[in-house]
């Protein structure tokens, strides 16, 4: 009696392994950033009571592929942007100018 065992698309899960393996690695980066951004959003925000500086949070979305990364304070804009009465105060996009050159140079990595 002979048996035998045979592997067929072998080569395929190799492949979707490797993809799975670099996804994972994706991940990782849009994770970090996304903290690093909500860091330097946090130091940047200017502070009153502070209030501010607490609504900045991070959220990953698309699983995991998207960081999402802003103030909930409704005057948020006012101080980013400024009013007729008041000069702007940005803190988003500096932060954000900072982090997206980070972000582009950690991918560059991963595809070398």
């Amino acid at each position: 009696m002979k048996t035998s065992l045979s592997f067929k698309g072998i080569d395929q899960l190799v492949k979707h392994l490797d993809k799975a393996a670099s996804l994972s690695d994706v991940q990782k980066v849009v994770k970090s950033n996304g903290a690093q951004l909500n860091k330097k959003m946090q130091v940047a925000a200017p502070v009153d009571t502070g209030y501010l500086k607490r609504s900045i949070n991070m959220s990953l979305e698309d699983g995991g592929f998207s960081a999402k990364v802003g103030p909930t304070a409704n005057y948020a804009p006012y101080l980013e942007y400024g009013t007729r009465f008041q000069n702007a105060q940005p803190f988003v996009k500096p932060s954000f100018n900072i982090q997206k050159n980070i972000f582009k140079n950690d991918l560059e990595r991963l595809i070398k």
